[in-house]
């Protein structure tokens, strides 16, 4: 399986969102987008992760970039995720995992010695004209989303 690198163009998609709205990576042709691929909503790890990222939504919108998170859950679920927790960064759903595998993130993980397919927490950089403009892989929830907006600063010359 050969990784994305930075430079790349960015694999584009189309996915639902939370209310069953079509969302595709063109719609944000011009923006940076914050593309992040977590395992499954309301789990510990995953609901800090899109706590944070939400608590810092407005200074990546002046920053003119958009958050998107994608995991394998339902457009209902990642509805009931989003009213419990308030979040209010986009949360797509990606069931057949087709995303996931264009990105690289669906891979196999092991547990307590059992082996299953899942999403590899990672977050993508994408540059206004569709660019892969930076990747952190194997991410750990702590200290990422400052993380992530250093870097967008730091691109941005800010």
């Amino acid at each position: 399986m050969t990784e994305l690198k930075i430079g790349d163009k960015a694999p584009g998609f189309c996915l639902l969102d939370k209310d069953e709205k079509k969302v595709c990576l063109d719609d944000y042709r011009g923006k940076w987008v914050i593309l992040y691929f977590y395992p499954k909503d309301y789990t510990s790890g995953c609901t800090l992760e899109a706590i944070d990222f939400t608590r810092h939504l407005d200074q990546f919108l002046e920053l003119n970039a958009i958050v998107l998170g994608v995991s394998p859950d339902s457009c209902s679920s990642h509805r009931g995720f989003a009213e419990k927790y308030g979040l209010k960064i986009r949360l797509l759903s990606d069931p057949d995992h087709k995303v996931a595998m264009d990105y690289k993130v669906w891979r196999l993980k092991k547990r307590y010695g059992r082996e299953y397919y899942g999403i590899v927490r990672t977050t993508y950089l994408i540059d206004p004209k569709g660019d892969i403009a930076y990747i952190w892989r194997n991410v750990k929830v702590k200290g990422h989303v400052e993380e992530v907006k250093n870097k967008l600063a730091e691109l941005l010359g800010k």
